[in-house]
């Protein structure tokens, strides 16, 4: 598996008015890469325009891949709410996009990713039988069986309670190794924990952000997380209260 940068450069328009003033950006060939700023700032409407999915808002610019291969047909996507079916169980749900294609099912493949993000038996449960944390880890078995190089979540482990939202990053970031994955949050912690490089997208432009020297998944407990973690979040109220960088 060979993942690819994902380059993005110009100026984020819907309707008439200016999301994003011109930038340039890439996303990190086989790392993580995320994207914080304020709601309404044009981060999920990028996400749509990376993945080829209609959009409220146009790129006057460009998206390109490093590899110049189409970026679409590469990508998967994950978002805060699991959007399990709730009359499918678990195996059905993480093969939902290849039955929809018509593609040839793997029941034992699906299984495994059960077991593999910790819910060997897990196979006939249905969402409401299952906690928060446990249908976020099936959308993330589903993601995988998907098998795509180039990943997007947009915020996908925010409505988690703490402890299970560090096991879930824990465990995205070891089953998710070698693509190239995006993530929108607005949580400076998951940031800092997660991201090889990271991006606050402001009206003004996409500005970079200064990150530990550990490799992530970095330990939420340690002194350099928690300090880049309160340098960040200052950073992001400077921007929220006066839109300086």
């Amino acid at each position: 598996m060979t993942a690819p940068a994902i380059h993005i450069e110009g100026a984020l328009h819907r309707a008439q008015s200016l999301l994003i003033d011109r930038f340039a950006i890439t996303f990190a060939a086989g790392g993580w890469s995320a994207l914080l700023g304020a709601s309404g700032v044009g981060k999920t409407s990028l996400f749509r325009l990376i993945a080829g999915l209609p959009s409220a808002a146009l790129l006057d610019g460009q998206i390109a891949a490093s590899d110049g291969a189409p970026i679409g047909p590469r990508v998967a996507m994950m978002a805060q709410d699991d959007q399990l079916l709730p009359w499918a169980d678990a195996l059905d749900n993480i093969m939902i996009s290849a039955r929809l294609r018509g593609d040839l099912l793997q029941p034992d493949h699906a299984a495994a990713l059960l077991s593999d993000v910790g819910l060997a038996g897990f196979e006939r449960r249905k969402p409401a039988q299952m906690s928060a944390g446990q249908r976020q880890r099936v959308a993330l078995a589903r993601l995988l069986y998907e098998d795509r190089t180039i990943v997007l979540l947009d915020e996908p482990f925010s409505a988690l309670d703490v402890m299970t939202r560090v096991a879930t990053q824990d465990l995205a970031a070891r089953l998710l190794a070698g693509r190239t994955v995006v993530l929108i949050t607005h949580d400076p912690a998951e940031a800092i924990r997660l991201a090889d490089v990271a991006w606050i997208a402001t009206r003004a432009g996409i500005l970079p952000c200064p990150l530990p020297a550990a490799r992530p998944p970095r330990p939420p407990e340690a002194v350099s997380t928690l300090s880049s973690q309160a340098a960040l979040f200052q950073r992001l109220r400077l921007i929220s209260e006066t839109g300086a960088a």
